[in-house]
């Protein structure tokens, strides 16, 4: 069993490459599909994946790992569930939230901030249809995040709604399930450097534009 010394033990030097202001690109997101792209472009496992932070009525936190779908007009973060789940009650109640990115392969993270909608219908519709069978039957028979009594009910109810929709080729969205776009209003960029002297830039909602600035490690 792992001990905590060996746990306080692990570290890893970051050397690979730097980031300074001359170098990124004026637009926050612009930036982002820079790095998307270079994480692509890496074979990483799962570039897309990123942590969501929502907070709910009591004050609570709540995090967990969704898919990026789609960078919207390079004005905001776009990602779908359940509106019924744990997360989109939490931004029903507040709809501001938070992302973070983590490459590990490029000694990167992006860390997101800002204020979440609900993607248009035409999107989620559009998004929904090109989803394979499996996943749109899933999205009708799973309660996300409500309790249920055991893997056989929830394999029941997806056998229920297989038959409901036999012989039909496009499954319609359930009224319970679309995207979100989160606007950010704040962007860090995190570059792994040696000696724990990171290069982090902040881009800031600035009007139209972005602000940047350079934050100590």
């Amino acid at each position: 069993m792992t001990n905590d010394q060996q746990l306080a033990d692990l570290r890893k030097t970051y050397a690979q490459r730097t980031l300074t202001e001359s170098e990124v690109a004026p637009n926050a997101v612009q930036q982002f599909r820079t790095w998307l792209d270079e994480a692509l472009a890496a074979h990483l496992d799962e570039p897309t994946a990123m942590t969501l932070a929502t907070v709910g009525a009591d004050g609570q936190p709540s995090t967990r790992v969704v898919l990026l779908k789609g960078l919207p007009e390079d004005a905001g973060f776009l990602f779908y569930t359940n509106y019924n789940s744990r997360k989109g009650q939490e931004l029903a109640h507040d709809a501001l939230a938070a992302l973070n990115f983590f490459w590990p392969g490029l000694e990167r993270q992006v860390r997101v901030e800002g204020k979440v909608e609900k993607a248009p219908a035409t999107t989620s519709d559009a998004y929904f249809q090109s989803r394979p069978r499996g996943s749109q039957l899933g999205a009708w028979a799973s309660p996300q995040s409500q309790v249920i009594g055991s893997r056989e009910e929830l394999e029941t109810r997806e056998k229920e709604v297989e038959a409901q929709f036999s012989g039909q080729d496009l499954l319609p969205r359930p009224p319970h399930w679309g995207g979100y776009i989160l606007r950010p209003t704040r962007i860090e960029f995190w570059q792994g450097r040696p000696s724990r002297l990171h290069d982090r830039i902040l881009y800031e909602k600035d009007g139209e534009g972005w602000r940047r600035s350079r934050l100590a490690p």
